[in-house]
């Protein structure tokens, strides 16, 4: 019997935006996720009084005043700024790659003296058709910047050599040439003050809620329940892997409560060595500059993906794309089913940007 007009599949980000547009239109959903909790990858979890980022570091940040009053009306937003450390051979260096960053390496202190050293390193190291992501680096950086901070993190992120990973990873690497360590150069940035799962809450209200379902296990009756289903999961997964499957990075995180009122002094600090299994350290009180006794850092550790982990980062090179455009083709056999998020469009995606998809499907859908 149908129920709902809606079954969404992932109570992430995406799903949830639909839901809510949904429901302000009078139009009844049944929101499902196989995890134990709300929010997919941006759920917060309060832990001593801190709200840990359990799947990595969320900072919100766009330049769509649109965008930025629209999920103002779930949260308040501090005043965070992204501003990342980075550790590579005993020493800590500011990112992204700005004044500070070429003071540190070279000890110059004005653009001009950074920009000649640059050019000249481009100029002996760069090439004009860069045909892996090494030369594209080179090409757009320079040999010291490569070397000290860029090369040893991008293999342990990615899995394999830059030599054997694709330009287009990097298709641009910003050089600042102020003292500014700001990561992002967008107007609006910050982190709502108690976590990302309030907002979840927030939005779900008015849709019936489910966790612990696994839409594949019960596919055809769970279908049956609405009109129209809302997909966010793997699109490969959506249509039974039936050419292959679409690659992505995994992630694992090792986290950590420590007797100690600060860890490292910042939210996040890059481990650039090889020798460092790890790519990066978060410590989550620096998020919404938290004065607790206590604090809690996460270990990241990259890790190669199969079916049985969480897909974080899709590889977007040449047979990736061709496998995803042999299921882009078969979305047609299936006119009411919505798909959406990062998973089903097998893109990389920021909150944002996530939000802004969201809202213009529902807005054509509703």
């Amino acid at each position: 019997m149908v129920e709902y007009d809606y079954l969404i599949v992932g109570a992430g980000l995406f799903g949830s935006v639909f839901a809510n547009e949904a429901s302000k239109k009078g139009l009844k959903c049944l929101v499902i996720d196989k995890r134990s909790h709300i929010g997919g990858n941006v759920y917060t979890e309060n832990i001593e009084g801190i709200n840990v980022h359990k799947y990595g570091a969320h900072i919100f940040h766009t330049n769509d005043e649109f965008i930025w009053n629209y999920i103002n009306q779930f949260a308040t937003f501090n005043n965070y700024v992204n501003s990342p450390i980075a550790l590579s051979q005993g020493k800590l260096y500011n990112l992204p790659f700005n004044m500070n960053t070429f003071h540190q390496i070279w000890g110059v202190k004005t653009p001009a003296e950074a920009k000649n050293i640059i050019n000249e390193q481009i100029k002996e190291f760069g090439t004009i058709n860069p045909a892996n992501l090494k030369e594209q680096a080179l090409s757009l950086v320079g040999k010291d910047i490569f070397d000290l901070l860029i090369k040893e993190y991008t293999e342990k992120q990615w899995g394999t050599d830059c030599e054997d990973l694709p330009s287009f990873i990097i298709k641009r690497l910003p050089l600042r040439y102020t003292f500014d360590n700001n990561y992002f150069n967008d107007k609006y940035q910050g982190i709502p003050e108690g976590g990302y799962s309030p907002i979840i809450d927030k939005l779900l209200k008015g849709s019936d809620v489910k966790l612990n379902v696994d839409f594949f296990k019960n596919k055809k009756e769970l279908s049956s329940l609405a009109k129209k289903i809302v997909y966010t999961g793997k699109l490969d997964e959506f249509f039974d892997y039936q050419f292959g499957y679409l690659e992505y990075r995994s992630l694992r995180f090792e986290n950590e409560i420590l007797e100690i009122e600060n860890f490292q002094g910042n939210a996040v600090v890059n481990y650039i060595d090889k020798e460092i299994e790890y790519t990066r350290i978060i410590e989550h009180k620096h998020f919404e500059f938290g004065k607790q006794l206590k604090t809690i850092i996460t270990k990241e550790y990259p890790e190669k993906w199969d079916e049985n982990k969480e897909a974080y980062y899709p590889i977007n090179n040449e047979l990736n794309q061709r496998i995803y455009k042999q299921y882009q083709k078969l979305k047609k056999n299936h006119p009411n089913t919505i798909f959406g998020g990062r998973l089903a469009e097998y893109r990389y995606y920021d909150m944002h940007q996530v939000i802004a998809s969201a809202l213009k499907i529902a807005n054509t859908e509703l």
